[in-house]
């Protein structure tokens, strides 16, 4: 089992994704995101989900080179959506 608030592994990023493939579901939760924000319940749920049950307080360190940090999750995951790289972890 993984401690609660660790990203998930790439075997488990593949699953979670899996899912959002299929017929662009991956493009559409980043326009939900970006509609209604990281507050939304569904969105939390899927932040909560990709990271063990608990959503990491920030700041987020990153390997992206030129962005080493994200001041929170939320910043981090609208960066994913905007850049379309739904693969990217911390």
């Amino acid at each position: 089992a993984q401690q609660p608030g660790t990203p998930l592994s790439d075997q488990e990023y593949h699953q979670f994704f899996r899912s959002l493939r299929v017929a662009h579901r991956a493009s559409t939760a980043c326009l939900f995101r970006m509609l209604y924000g990281c507050q939304h319940p569904m969105i939390q749920r899927l932040d909560e989900y990709e990271n063990h049950g608990v959503i990491p307080e920030g700041p987020i360190c990153s390997a992206l080179p030129g962005t080493p940090f994200f001041h929170d999750f939320c910043t981090f995951s609208f960066y994913r959506c905007t850049r379309k790289k739904y693969f990217i972890k911390v």
